[in-house]
């Protein structure tokens, strides 16, 4: 697996956990567990770099854990 942040919070609109890779623009999944929308998220950044690659657009090296302001 690519060694990407991934930010998991819990959704009360979506009764749902929410993961979210902010390097990976667009790039999020869902899940009913925690362990779930991990996951589902690894699957889906696996599936977002393929579409990258076949588009022919960059895809960004991981920088590990971000900084926020």
């Amino acid at each position: 697996m690519y060694k990407y942040e991934i930010i998991i919070y819990w959704s009360e609109t979506d009764n749902a956990y929410i993961a979210e890779i902010p390097e990976l623009a667009g790039c999020m999944a869902d899940g009913k567990t925690y362990a779930k929308a991990l996951q589902n998220a690894e699957i889906v950044a696996s599936e977002w770099i393929e579409t990258a690659r076949s588009l022919g657009r960059g895809i960004p090296i991981p920088r590990g854990k971000l900084i926020y302001a």
